[in-house]
């Protein structure tokens, strides 16, 4: 009985040391699933207008980074493609930033201004578990975005996706 009790202890011994000097860490993936999106809009430059959204989001599968695209319907449309590199939180949310163009024209201003501008994107995508939904929501900050001042554009949305 003594030396089962020393076997044990040198097995469970042996055991602890390789899993101290050879295990991994586990770390959160960057939540995987490109998807297709829609919500409201609000601009907060330039008198402010709400609007609508429609998003897609195309998830590169080995690498942080996902290829981002907004329209941006108010009083004017407005096109925002971005790409952007994803910063995994848990296993469901990435936080990202992207850089973009807001592509807007017209003399009516979109929620990101009526001229083409660079524009800046962070934003938050939650995957919801057991389902192929999305919530996502994100910030859009164009530079110079009218074409009557140098001003900057905000507008601020979110929604419900479809993963796929």
């Amino acid at each position: 009985m003594k030396h089962l009790l020393y076997i044990a202890s040198a097995v469970l011994g042996c055991s602890l040391m390789n899993w101290v000097l050879f295990g991994k860490p586990a770390q959160a993936q960057v939540a995987y699933g490109s998807y297709v999106g829609v919500g409201p809009t609000v601009g907060l430059s330039d008198g402010g207008q709400v609007g609508g959204v429609i998003a897609g989001r195309y998830k590169l599968l080995k690498a942080p980074v996902s290829f981002r695209a907004q329209a941006l319907i108010g009083k004017n449309t407005a096109i925002v493609p971005t790409v952007s590199y994803d910063f995994p939180l848990d296993w469901q949310t990435d936080a990202y930033v992207g850089a973009g163009l807001a592509l807007a024209g017209g003399d009516t201003p979109s929620p990101v201004g009526n001229k083409v501008s660079f524009a800046v994107q962070p934003g938050v995508d939650y995957m919801v578990p057991n389902s192929n939904t999305v919530i996502f929501g994100n910030a859009i900050i164009a530079f110079d975005a009218y074409r009557n001042s140098s001003g900057a554009a905000v507008s601020v949305q979110g929604g419900v996706g479809l993963r796929f």
